[in-house]
């Protein structure tokens, strides 16, 4: 028995030692929920534009000098398309760091007129995901719309007590007057969880500044998509929606292009390992010795492991060299931008979809420690 008491005692001594030599990665968790009822359509629009803003601010973030790892989750509700019996809510995708699929379900939404339960939507996201139980990662739910707050069956102040309980942040925007919202209990939903509150102009388009460097940027971005050697069942399906994703950004503009490019320049936040060769062996190096025949590509079949590793370490160092140059021009574009805006002296403008995400992610990843 005490040698059983004693191995036990030395296994926890060990995991408590190694937790702090080696302490998991911080998490940031990002959930939105998008109203998809008739009037909603700028809002879709402005969220389109800018996805990838957001995810360059949140790569940004950091965390004792580390890059927290994003998880992105997404709902929509308020749409007759939906289930009554579900409150008219629909899961898009539950926490991925698959930022491929986020932006194609967001380009997939489409609005039908509704019933818009917020508080029965964020208890589902709340009930449904699987949140992270380290106080030190930030969860943050942000909401859309621009109905009252307290419709539907879920009574939304037993949800922020809810939230509150998990250390979630629920944020909410609302798509309209500042003090109409405010009359419709966006700002005390958010208030009652430590959230924010904001108001948008949803309608309003959003206005780019193009660069001289965004055509640079998109050549580099077209050479880094030869780079992904795909393995597996999904692969050939990830390596086309990588593409689709490029093209859905470029029917916004070639600022949202560049955005777009900027986040795949970046390791911490596009990464691909479930289907991409390089990123796999960069996270694992036994990742050859592990992955069956008929998963390689062409490119690798009939190679011997030598010869494979040789392969993926070319990608990954030609890979290396066109992030740095997309990096090396993204900062280019940022400075010619700060200029143009000076040059245009133009009065501040209301919150759109994606400033409202930036500010407050920035503010709240403070609060509990981040960089």
């Amino acid at each position: 028995m005490k040698k059983i008491v004693c191995l036990l005692a030395v296994t926890l001594i060990g995991s408590m030692l190694n937790s702090q030599i080696n302490p998991p990665k911080r998490k940031v968790q990002l959930v939105i929920l998008f109203d998809t009822s008739n009037s909603m359509d700028g809002l879709i629009d402005q969220a389109k534009s800018r996805i990838w803003a957001i995810v360059n601010e949140s790569s940004g973030l950091r965390y004792n000098g580390e890059t927290p790892t994003l998880e992105i989750a997404m709902y929509d509700y308020g749409n007759d398309g939906l289930s009554a019996v579900s409150n008219y809510i629909r899961q898009q995708t539950p926490f991925t760091t698959n930022l491929d699929v986020v932006s194609e379900k967001l380009f997939s939404l489409k609005t039908n007129g509704g019933s818009e339960y917020c508080g029965a939507v964020i208890q589902k996201s709340l009930n449904d995901l699987a949140w992270s139980n380290d106080p030190k990662d930030l969860k943050l739910i942000y909401i859309a719309g621009n109905e009252p707050f307290n419709q539907g069956p879920i009574n939304f102040k037993e949800v922020c007590s809810q939230a509150t309980a998990k250390g979630v942040f629920v944020n909410t925007i609302y798509c309209g007057d500042a003090q109409q919202g405010i009359r419709e209990f966006w700002k005390e939903a958010a208030t009652c969880s430590k959230g924010e509150y904001f108001n948008i102009n949803s309608n309003e388009k959003i206005a780019y500044v193009e660069t001289p460097y965004d055509d640079q940027i998109q050549e580099q971005n077209n050479k880094l998509n030869g780079t992904y050697v795909g393995y597996g069942a999904i692969s050939t399906y990830n390596l086309s929606n990588q593409i689709a994703q490029d093209n859905n950004a470029a029917i916004q503009s070639k600022a949202v292009v560049s955005e777009r490019a900027l986040v795949k320049s970046k390791k911490s936040a596009y990464k691909n390992v479930e289907w991409d060769a390089v990123d796999a062996m960069e996270a694992d190096s036994t990742f050859l010795t592990k992955v069956k025949e008929d998963e390689l590509p062409k490119e690798l079949k009939g190679k011997t492991k030598e010869e494979q590793e040789k392969y993926i370490k070319e990608k990954a160092e030609e890979r290396e060299k066109i992030q740095a140059e997309i990096g090396r021009l993204g900062k280019e574009r940022e400075q010619y931008i700060k200029e143009e805006m000076k040059k245009r002296n133009e009065p501040g403008k209301n919150d759109d979809f994606g400033t409202a995400v930036s500010k407050s992610l920035k503010e709240k990843a403070k609060t509990i420690g981040y960089e």
